[in-house]
């Protein structure tokens, strides 16, 4: 039999109750529109006692000792939490590498009158204008201006691209710095959850917080959360961990500090860009995704092939390409007008110079500064001769050409560009559902919790009334009992 006097505690456990499911229900309504907030509910269960028969226990529990709180949970689902995370990973190795390709085409300016292959078609028609004006100076300053126009083109967009690597370089430093910082973070929120955990606190916004420090650290470098038995969190980054505990490890970027050096060696500032661990110089951090993978792959060196180049860091790639049309161009003039003879009867000697110690692209300029000097002819041919001219007119012409070669270049960029936006674009659609998935289960509904605070309105009015009733039967037991003939 349950004592009147034990009615009043199950009473009291109710009103507990109620207003710890109120404040809770106010918190979530409070935090709706916090970053990162995950809603949070009171969890309860039905309180018993063990049934006494005197001094005796008897088996079974008594019924009415009400309501136990047992706690607040965070409503987070760990798996859409990790399928979050891994989406992030992907979406900014893709959104880096879309990025790249953009500028790249930015940079082209193909197919338009500033790009190169606009430049390229005024050069061979200049040579056109030459041939049939040999020794005249309009037509042979329309070439050199065409010449000028062309070398000018090339050196420009060479330079663009050297700053768009140093650029993502620079990027990519301050990107490790900020993981580094995170991971500074999530160990000092460890060691705090484990102490909240220890002294019986939830910490829940504690654990927001470091959930939202891993969704960052997985997007800059695709890492991964295993969860340890006393509420901490591993963060683990290519396998290895970041975060283990209240101890937190850090990255650095080593490698070539320009384009330029890409290809030397001989110090931390030469050879391929990588991410290695700070405590142990000379071991590559396996990043396997997030913008730091992303961003490796795009400051990569060129890679040849027997078709050229192919297969290497983009911005590298288009950086070879310029210089490899540069090359072939100085090469190929040079050789046709070698092979001509000037309208004084001279033999002549190179269009184009390529500065020693400098990339083609970078160090092409114009050897002949007039007419004179120009081979329009063959050898004994006249001064009225322009076959020479006729014939480096042509050499734009062929799938050999230098022409060729630039737009076949400039084609597998174009394709590569689409395909790295395509896969950033799909990235970005899986990114955003996987988070829709954890917001459908994790964020604060209005209504929902408009409902709950109802709710725990009157299960507070019920207790009351419960508390209301006893105090009642209690004061007609305590006053009138013992009182005969009334």
């Amino acid at each position: 039999m349950t004592s009147t006097f034990a009615t009043l505690g199950t009473a009291l456990s109710g009103l507990d109750a109620a207003r710890t499911a109120n404040s809770v229900a106010g918190h979530n309504t409070a935090n709706a529109g916090t970053a990162g907030y995950t809603r949070q509910r009171v969890e309860t269960s039905s309180a018993a006692a063990p049934a006494r028969t005197g001094i005796v226990v008897a088996p079974g529990a008594a019924a009415g000792q009400g309501i136990r709180t047992d706690g607040v949970s965070r409503l987070g689902d760990p798996l859409l939490d990790a399928a979050v995370r891994r989406a992030a990973g992907q979406t900014g190795a893709a959104a880096v590498r879309a990025d790249a390709f953009a500028g790249i085409e930015a940079t082209l300016r193909e197919p338009g009158p500033d790009g190169v292959s606009a430049k390229l078609a005024d050069f061979w028609a200049a040579w056109e204008g030459v041939a049939n004006q040999p020794g005249q100076e309009p037509p042979a300053e329309g070439l050199l201006r065409a010449a000028g126009d062309l070398v000018q083109q090339l050196a420009a967009g060479r330079a663009e691209l050297e700053g768009q690597w140093s650029t993502a370089r620079a990027t990519l430093v301050q990107d490790t710095a900020q993981l580094n910082a995170i991971a500074s973070r999530i160990a000092e929120l460890n060691l705090a959850v484990r102490s909240a955990a220890a002294a019986g606190h939830p910490a829940l916004e504690l654990v927001d917080e470091r959930a939202v420090l891993a969704e960052k650290a997985a997007s800059l470098a695709g890492a991964t959360v295993r969860p340890a038995a006393d509420g901490t969190v591993d963060v683990l980054v290519g396998g290895i961990a970041l975060v283990t505990g209240g101890t937190a490890r850090s990255l650095a970027v080593v490698g070539a500090d320009s384009l330029d050096r890409l290809g030397q060696s001989g110090s931390v500032q030469d050879g391929p860009v990588r991410i290695e661990w700070t405590h142990r110089p000379g071991v590559d951090a396996a990043v396997d995704g997030g913008r730091l993978a992303g961003a490796v792959t795009v400051l990569a060196p060129a890679v040849a092939t027997g078709s050229g180049v192919g297969g290497g860091g983009p911005l590298a790639e288009a950086v070879a390409h310029y210089d490899a049309l540069a090359a072939d161009l100085a090469s190929r003039v040079n050789d046709a007008h070698r092979a001509g003879w000037t309208p004084d009867g001279a033999p002549a000697g190179d269009f184009f110079t390529l500065a020693p110690g400098l990339p083609a692209a970078a160090g092409l300029t114009v050897a002949v500064v007039s007419a004179r000097q120009l081979a329009t002819g063959t050898a004994g041919a006249g001064p009225l001769d322009g076959s020479n001219a006729q014939a480096l007119a042509r050499l734009g012409e062929g799938a050999g050409s230098p022409d060729a070669g630039w737009n076949a270049g400039v084609t597998r960029i174009g394709a590569a560009s689409s395909s790295a936006a395509s896969q950033a674009f799909l990235a970005e659609a899986t990114s955003a559902a996987a988070k829709g998935a954890q917001l459908a289960g994790s964020s604060v509904s209005l209504d929902e919790e408009a409902v709950a605070l109802v709710a725990a309105q009157h299960a507070y009015q019920a207790s009351a009334r419960v508390l209301t009733a006893v105090d009642e039967m209690l004061e007609i037991l305590i006053s009138q009992t013992g009182r005969v003939g009334r």
